[in-house]
């Protein structure tokens, strides 16, 4: 056989059926949903159709989660009570495993999955969500799909898909001190752009990635979907099998197949890129896109420094709703709140970075921390991050998306700026007006204590 990459190898052994036009009917073997994915329970409902396999069916109360509250009673908004009761009644009826609010292990689907060894190397993994291309970093082929999709999984355990291209991105090189795999995906984005991967699925390799342990790989895979991407993976190792020991769902000893799970000698990929890890530098996004990011010890742009006329036009509306000039230097920038959160940066080795530059100190605005899951926010409790948090200053919450969509009642306010650990600065993401700059956690809480954006080796 020629010579295959680790995309190859895992959309092969899924291929239940190839079209003349090129469409695969995929079997899928995770299929996470929340409570966004009413729509698809509806529509199976109308239809008088089962799920199909709710043993390899697994649900998670996130993203309209309350982090103030453990129960519906909790919940002042109706709508969303609503929301939070649909989810937990389908739950019930289909006889389906969820993690709800009152469960120890609730979490956000793509903290909490993991975390229990739901995704395994070599796994096809889809969720109604996005930034499922996460679990990509153990070893699966993972992404989000649409809520019709999601109603023909839950009836066929299948979903059709053409086959992606596919890129490889590595990272060579020892990144500086203070460089973190936020501030590595957020300089890949910048680079190549949001579309810079569309219509790929993208592998990560090389030195850097190798060091990176698995939470760090969840991150980066997180967001790959901000640069187009279809997903985003890491060929598994003794890292992942390690990581993946003794978890609940996860087999006693690595699977001798997982061994298997990894690019060939020679194998072709469509488009490559390298980048030079020890060349970046903590970073902070000053527009609307996730690919308007600069050094956070540099200056925001200019909209007259774009390449071209379309992009000067697009960074100066950037900059607009932003309230920015351009010229700025982002440790001039005042912040309103940080927000420590979300399922790219909230798991353990998150909060303990950001309680490493929050300890001694105290917040000059307000910071919420929300942990990716209530395992982590036990596991945050039992190092005592939690009282480096509260004695900071900053606000210990429950698990949710919180303030990362803006769903759950928790908003920045219009116009109000916020230093954020979450994926995405579009327009409106944390809540009407709301600007918002993506930092890592390291910078978040360097950035709560200095009131503006900086970085942790800033203080």
């Amino acid at each position: 056989m020629s010579a295959r990459t680790l995309f190859d190898k895992i959309w092969d052994a899924h291929v239940v059926l190839r079209r003349d036009d090129g469409l695969c009917l995929l079997y899928i073997d995770r299929h996470y949903f929340h409570e966004g994915s009413f729509h698809a329970f509806n529509q199976i409902a109308a239809r008088g159709l089962p799920i199909r396999r709710p043993d390899l069916t697994f649900g998670f109360g996130d993203h309209y989660a309350p982090t103030l509250a453990r129960s519906l009673d909790g919940v002042a908004d109706p709508e969303i009570r609503g929301i939070i009761g649909t989810f937990e009644r389908n739950v019930a009826a289909h006889r389906l495993t969820a993690f709800r609010l009152a469960d120890p292990d609730q979490g956000i689907v793509h903290v909490a999955a993991p975390e229990l060894g739901l995704t395994l190397p070599g796994m096809t993994v889809v969720c109604g969500d996005s930034h499922t291309s996460s679990h990509g970093a153990l070893g699966a082929l993972a992404f989000g799909i649409g809520a019709s999709e999601v109603a023909h999984v839950f009836a066929t355990q299948t979903i059709w898909q053409a086959k992606p291209k596919q890129m490889l991105v590595r990272f060579e090189g020892t990144p500086a001190p203070g460089v973190t795999a936020k501030d590595m995906v957020l300089a890949l984005i910048a680079r190549i752009g949001t579309g810079g991967a569309i219509g790929h699925a993208v592998e990560f390799a090389g030195e850097a990635i190798r060091a990176l342990p698995v939470e760090g790989r969840l991150t980066i895979c997180n967001m790959t979907i901000e640069a187009g991407a279809r997903t985003g993976m890491v060929a598994p190792d003794e890292t992942t099998f390690a990581w993946l020991a003794g978890r609940r769902y996860a087999p006693p000893a690595p699977d001798p197949r997982w061994r298997e799970l990894f690019t060939d000698p020679g194998a072709r990929f469509d488009a490559e890129v390298v980048i030079d890890t020890g060349t970046l530098s903590p970073m902070a996004t000053w527009g609307t896109s996730p690919e308007e990011a600069a050094p956070i010890t540099g200056r925001v742009p200019r909209a007259a420094e774009a390449p071209d006329a379309a992009r000067a036009a697009a960074w100066a509306r950037s900059l607009a709703y932003m309230g920015l000039e351009g010229g700025e230097a982002f440790a001039d920038i005042p912040l309103d709140v940080v927000f420590l959160g979300s399922c790219t940066n909230a798991r353990l080795p998150d909060l303990r970075a950001a309680a490493e530059v929050l300890k001694g100190r105290r917040v000059r605005v307000p910071m919420i921390v929300s942990p990716g899951s209530e395992a982590v926010r036990r596991a945050a409790e039992a190092e005592g991050l939690d009282r480096i948090f509260a004695e900071a200053g900053a606000e210990w919450r429950h698990a949710g998306c919180s303030l990362c969509a803006a769903m759950n009642g928790d908003i920045v306010g219009p116009r109000r700026r916020c230093a954020s650990t979450s994926n995405r600065n579009f327009p409106g993401r944390q809540g009407r007006e709301a600007r918002t700059h993506l930092v890592s956690p390291r910078s978040a809480a360097a950035s709560a204590v200095a009131g503006r954006l900086v970085p942790a080796e800033a203080l």
